[in-house]
């Protein structure tokens, strides 16, 4: 055990935010240089070394939080490092990105502030970054096996470093000019430095995987040729079809989904423009959705100095405290306040979008909306409710219905979907395709950051087994699991 007296001496600390009128003038990640350092042994002193670690339910990865936090307050950063790599492969990114479910299945936090494991997480892995103590693992020996992989998100690249590892050769296939997938264009730079990509990538293609950058598989290569060139694929293409709002005035320029917009800062960021072609600037802005993806273009628009920003959710406003229905260790629904939320704007709940209204140009200007309410269990519009705000750039961050099936890759492939409109796959992550398997939101669905990475691991694994009839590679979890986190 860390320290036997730390849950009870030492009180919760995360790390600090630059001041908001500094950080909305640049793209730089949110969060205080160093802050951590101070605190961070004494952080992780706090975890109790339980006989039953829930957190380690409450993370599809299955991490070894307690073995980690007791060797970072020991200060140990090169064993807790190796204890941190034996179960996630990017630590930096979850660290960064992940919701912490596992602090909510902390056994600490049932009647005090849990454990600050997601801080500990990543002071951990940029101290090993900082120590050089992250190095290349190229395998031993070469098994003669070739593995394709469509898609360079964190499920892709979980599985290409796995079989990597594994001795197999692995070409990672990714249709935008940068591999990252949503973690490069989806994921704004003030939440997450690309530099952190860029440098794992360095340590992939060091083990000896390739990248090809700019090739969409079913479009500028056909599903079979792919087939027939490789032992095996495995699709990671993400749930990149995006639920649409379809009311009058929907084709009004300026509306836009959250897909189109978020990536263009990131490609100023990258110096591929000089200004987004998409901008916030002196606009009122509405975002349609209250998510994770809204937050990040409420935060986006601030940087690029929007007039005004309002973030509408269908859903009633979520409480400070766990309901009756998300019972510790379940992942509850709380209110949350994210670093673009601290930033400004306003946040309005119970409201439903009736229609767009534009000028003469065709241009949107106003949102029209209604209060909703739940009546016999269904969400209905309450009279007399009905106004409209200033509208001159709306966004659509309302999630993704499943894989994208334009593109053909489904259909060349002549792959089943299941009855949620993903990749149907079995118990080892194989599709009903021989040889090609599915990981990630491909396969799931619009999840967390951390299943994609649990997945990309499982998946390794059955395609391991599939081409050498057996695997050591580690499955943290099947596609029939249904962790506390769900």
């Amino acid at each position: 055990m860390a320290d036997p007296k730390g849950f009870l001496t030492t009180g919760r600390e995360v790390a600090q935010t630059r001041p908001v009128a500094e950080r909305v003038r640049d793209w730089n990640e949110v969060y205080v240089p160093g802050s951590l350092l101070p605190i961070i042994s004494k952080q992780a002193g706090r975890c109790m070394d339980c006989g039953i670690p829930f957190c380690h339910n409450g993370c599809p990865l299955g991490n070894l939080i307690p073995e980690w936090n007791d060797y970072a307050y020991r200060e140990d950063w090169s064993a807790a490092q190796e204890r941190l790599h034996a179960t996630n492969n990017f630590p930096e990114f979850t660290g960064r990105l992940c919701p912490a479910p596992c602090e909510s299945a902390c056994v600490l936090g049932i009647n005090q502030p849990a454990v600050t494991i997601k801080n500990v997480e990543v002071s951990i892995i940029d101290k090993a970054w900082d120590a050089n103590d992250v190095k290349p693992q190229a395998p031993e020996r070469l098994s003669g096996k070739t593995v394709a992989v469509i898609g360079s998100g964190p499920a892709g690249l979980a599985a290409a470093q796995q079989l990597t590892r594994a001795g197999h050769t692995v070409a990672v296939y990714e249709r935008a000019d940068r591999i990252g997938g949503l973690l490069r264009y989806g994921i704004p730079e003030f939440k997450m430095e690309k530099r952190h990509i860029n440098r794992r990538i360095e340590q992939m293609r060091a083990e000896g995987t390739k990248f090809r950058t700019g090739v969409e598989i079913g479009r500028d290569m056909p599903a079979t040729a792919l087939r027939h060139r490789y032992d095996a694929v495995v699709i990671a293409a993400g749930a990149t079809t995006a639920r649409d709002l379809p009311v009058p005035g929907r084709e009004l320029n300026g509306i836009h989904q959250a897909m189109e917009y978020l990536p263009l800062s990131n490609k100023v960021v990258e110096g591929d423009f000089v200004a987004p072609p998409i901008t916030a600037e002196g606009k009122h802005v509405v975002v349609i959705g209250g998510g994770d993806t809204g937050a990040d273009c409420v935060g986006t628009a601030h940087r690029q100095g929007a007039a005004s920003v309002t973030q509408l959710e269908i859903m009633p406003k979520p409480g400070d405290e766990r309901n009756a229905g998300q019972p510790w260790p379940t992942f509850p629904m709380l209110y949350k306040v994210t670093s673009a939320h601290e930033e400004g704007g306003e946040r309005v709940y119970s409201v439903s979008t009736t229609h767009f209204e534009g000028d003469e140009d065709g241009n949107v200007q106003f949102l029209h909306l209604v209060e909703v309410e739940f009546v016999d269990g269904k969400l209905t519009q309450k009279p007399g409710t009905e106004r409209k705000i200033p509208a001159q750039l709306v966004t659509l961050a309302m999630g993704f219905t499943g894989t994208d099936v334009e593109n053909g890759l489904v259909a060349q492939f002549g792959l089943e979907l299941d009855e949620r409109g993903n990749i149907a796959r079995d118990a080892d992550f194989a599709t009903n395709v021989d040889g090609v398997f599915v990981a990630g939101d491909a396969g799931r669905g619009q999840s967390l950051i951390v299943w994609a990475i649990a997945e990309g691991r499982s998946a390794a694994r059955g395609v391991d087994r599939y081409l050498t009839g057996a695997s050591s590679l580690p499955a943290p979890i099947r596609p029939t699991d249904r962790a506390l986190t769900v």
